[in-house]
């Protein structure tokens, strides 16, 4: 699952998402939460037709991805902390 997915599922800001896996790194294992490459990124971009990064409103970072458990750990995480 995409951060800005995950943030809009819960209601905060892409950058709060982020921040919880860079204040959290024991949890946030590469295994559970990873960056996509700038290839992924363009493909994506493509595939969905997202927005530039030029254009206002676009992506201005690389996006992170979510496995399972690592959804579950930012929820317990944001949750029950």
């Amino acid at each position: 699952m995409l951060d800005s997915d995950l943030a809009r599922l819960h209601h905060v800001e892409t950058k709060r998402i982020n921040e919880a896996v860079k204040n959290n790194p024991d949890k946030f294992l590469e295994r559970f939460s990873f960056l996509l490459t700038s290839f992924e990124m363009m493909n994506l971009r493509s595939k969905f037709s997202t927005s530039s990064v030029s254009s206002h409103g676009g992506c201005r970072y690389i996006t992170r991805v979510f496995t399972e458990q690592g959804v579950v750990e930012l929820v317990i995480d944001v949750y029950f902390k």
